[in-house]
């Protein structure tokens, strides 16, 4: 991955510019998104595993034919599926594991699978005050499987991290709903659209998938058949009151 001033986009040609030099080896860009020095980079992988750190471990490359530095480390024929800019909070580990038991008791999630690899004290207790910080300062996080499994977890349950290790899980070991297929920040208010292997597509309120821990598996969003796999994940933006347009954002993964 690299990190590019925007005015070295300045003046592109109809045929366009090279962003990123990409190795001979099949590598392939997944994704690219403006940011500033106040937020993080998160990158997520098909066998569920995430990395969080801060934009400003990747340095401002001066041109654009470089292949960039290592983002997550990966393993066998595990492949990064997004990257992600969320909002950038300093906390605690005590702190964000208690916000995110208060969280989960909020959003009457269970706490039977809750991320073995925290350093915090679940025990901990944060202030009304503090908890509503954090909470102002939370990106949802969405996640969804290519068996049609998907949840929302909190950017807190995300610790952030140095660049270019292996990250935390994502989803539950036993990946019981196949590779993950994308992973993105998005708002209550939102929808996104399904799109699977047999031309299958189905849109679904985000309010409706269900508040989970970052290591627990999904719940049903889109009901596959046999030999049938959800492809592509696409974002669509509130509308308000509006639903003759749709803002379809890019597919998050295809």
């Amino acid at each position: 991955m690299r990190r590019n001033a925007l005015s070295d986009f300045t003046n592109v040609k109809s045929n366009g510019k090279i962003a990123m030099k990409l190795p001979d080896d099949g590598t392939k860009l997944v994704n690219a998104r403006i940011c500033s020095e106040d937020d993080d980079v998160m990158l997520v992988t098909t066998s569920g595993r995430a990395i969080r750190f801060p934009t400003t471990e990747v340095r401002v490359f001066k041109g654009r034919d470089s292949t960039g530095v290592r983002g997550i480390k990966l393993q066998g024929d595990d492949a990064v599926v997004s990257m992600s800019v969320i909002r950038h909070f300093d906390a605690t580990a005590d702190e964000r594991a208690a916000y995110l038991k208060m969280r989960r008791q909020q959003a009457g999630a269970s706490d039977d699978e809750v991320s073995n690899d925290e350093e915090g004290n679940e025990n901990a207790s944060i202030s009304a005050e503090r908890f509503e910080e954090m909470q102002a300062a939370e990106n949802l996080i969405l996640t969804i499987a290519a068996q049609g499994a998907g949840k929302l977890s909190s950017s807190h349950d995300y610790p952030v991290r140095g660049r270019g290790g292996m990250g935390v899980q994502a989803m539950d070991k036993a990946m019981r709903g196949g590779a993950l297929v994308a992973s993105f920040p998005v708002e209550l208010a939102d929808q996104i659209m399904l799109a699977t292997s047999k031309g299958q597509s189905i849109r679904v309120p985000v309010e409706g998938i269900s508040f989970r821990s970052r290591s627990a598996g999904g719940v049903k969003v889109f009901d596959t058949g046999k030999n049938e796999v959800v492809v592509s994940v696409a974002w669509i933006a509130d509308q308000g009151e509006d639903e003759d347009e749709t803002d379809v954002v890019e597919p998050a993964s295809e």
